[in-house]
């Protein structure tokens, strides 16, 4: 059986925690940034042994924030206003309208309260349990069987009210009615000296998301694409429809470097370090964009297409480009032999773009109070660093890096591990950030970065 081994720095007393696991999938590490030229060293020492280890910066689960008092003080908040609605309701005296709103807020507090009374009752359970242990510890008759059988209770009922708090804070955070809708999603090269790592590196990118979609099992459907020389690509755009597209890919949004010795080249020979980036956008698609958009501000113009399509695809006027006059902005669609379902692509393409505009402005006034680390949809913001030449991903919004970038570069598992790491994260920002507003409590206050 092979054995993989994962490493743990503990940020503030540099403490290595090891654990080994068989199987498939290695365990993850998790960093601090202050702590990565000690892994470093670490990482080496530990690759002579054959031994790959990715890692990851150590956040703490979701389930964690139960413990902390500011999201406490709200719980209890919740339960008081559910306590309160509920005594409202058995009045006779009330009018129809507010019935109706006390009915729907008792319907939206109900699945937290069955919940805290489940955690309640699991704790009187703990306490009956571990009362016995003492009392059977003291007896001079112990039966071990039976203490062998409160134990293992004993445990049960822990591991229940762990499972239980979780999805009590799971419940807590405040969902994004975007997550199921579909994306559009552009790739777009940056620009370099020395060479066109941008390009070929957006060309990985975008083979990368069309590997995870396929390991997703999401619709891949090419919009446009405008292949660079040397097979680099400038630009394409997507749309990628499944379950939840969205949420998974909501924070791919942004700068992604690229760093690498070029293949070719005097750099080639002299193995100098070129970086290079290129840009990620996700534009949500949900089933009804409400975007009004007058015919009157449109100029829709007709061209050849670029791409690398069949014949009549090339020869033809069937690649449409649409211009929204009052925004400039653009959108062109040239996948089709047919110039009405390009333009009917582009038009949504268009729609999507004007969408996450609005989006955009809303975001920013919504979150003045607190900035968000991840998810703040800035596109000039580097959220990435790919590392060829040392063989390593960094995710710099939380910390997270892992080794064999070649297995990450494909799309799958090793993407999946880092898309959950910052849904998490987000959550747990978007929770905090609830509970500030809601009890008055500083970020300093509630024991959490203030971002």
């Amino acid at each position: 059986m092979l054995i993989s081994r994962s490493f743990r720095l503990c940020p503030v007393c540099i403490r290595v925690v090891s654990r080994t696991c068989g199987g498939k999938q290695g365990w993850r590490t998790l960093m601090s940034r202050s702590t990565s030229m000690k892994y470093d060293k670490l990482t080496e020492k530990v690759k002579l042994c054959g031994i790959v280890v990715p890692k990851r910066h150590c956040q703490g689960d979701l389930g964690d924030l139960y413990n902390n008092k500011s999201v406490q003080k709200y719980l209890q908040q919740l339960m008081d206003e559910y306590e309160s609605v509920s005594k409202q309701l058995q009045h006779g005296f009330l009018s129809e309208s507010d019935r109706k709103s006390l009915v729907k807020k008792h319907t939206e507090l109900l699945p937290l309260a069955n919940v805290c009374g489940n955690i309640d009752q699991a704790r009187k359970d703990l306490e009956e349990v571990t009362s016995l242990l003492q009392s059977s510890a003291g007896s001079r008759d112990e039966d071990k069987n039976l203490t062998l059988l409160l134990r293992e209770e004993e445990a049960q009922i822990s591991n229940k009210i762990l499972a239980l708090s979780k999805d009590l804070i799971k419940a807590l955070v405040p969902a994004d009615p975007l997550d199921p809708s579909d994306v559009v999603l552009e790739v777009v090269s940056g620009r370099t000296t020395g060479g066109d790592i941008c390009q070929q590196f957006t060309k990985e990118m975008f083979d990368m998301y069309q590997g995870f979609a396929y390991y997703k099992n999401w619709d891949f459907d090419v919009l446009n694409y405008t292949p660079a020389e040397y097979g680099g690509l400038h630009h394409a755009a997507v749309r990628i429809a499944g379950e939840n597209v969205y949420r998974h890919l909501k924070h791919e949004g942004g700068t992604h470097r690229v760093q690498r010795i070029p293949e070719v080249g005097l750099s080639s020979r002299r193995q100098c370090i070129h970086t290079g980036t290129m840009t990620v956008i996700i534009l949500p698609q949900p089933v009804e964009l409400d975007v009004h958009i007058d015919p009157k501000d449109l100029r829709i113009d007709t061209f050849r297409s670029r791409g690398a399509g069949g014949q009549s695809v090339n020869t033809t006027d069937s690649a449409v480009r649409i211009v929204h006059l009052p925004t400039g902005t653009t959108a062109e669609c040239q996948e089709s032999r047919s110039q009405l379902q390009n333009r009917d692509t582009a038009m949504q393409v268009l729609r999507a773009r004007l969408y996450q505009s609005m989006m955009g402005k809303e975001t920013e006034q919504r979150h003045t109070a607190r900035k968000q680390q991840v998810g703040t949809r800035h596109q000039s913001e580097r959220i990435r660093t790919y590392n060829f030449s040392q063989d390593r991903v960094s995710d710099h919004r939380i910390g997270y890096v892992t080794r064999d970038i070649k297995e990450f570069m494909r799309g799958g598992e090793a993407l999946e591990d880092l898309v959950l790491d910052l849904l998490e994260h987000s959550e747990r920002e978007a929770l905090l950030q609830v509970v500030e507003s809601s009890v008055g409590l500083t970020p300093s206050e509630t024991g959490e970065p203030s971002g």
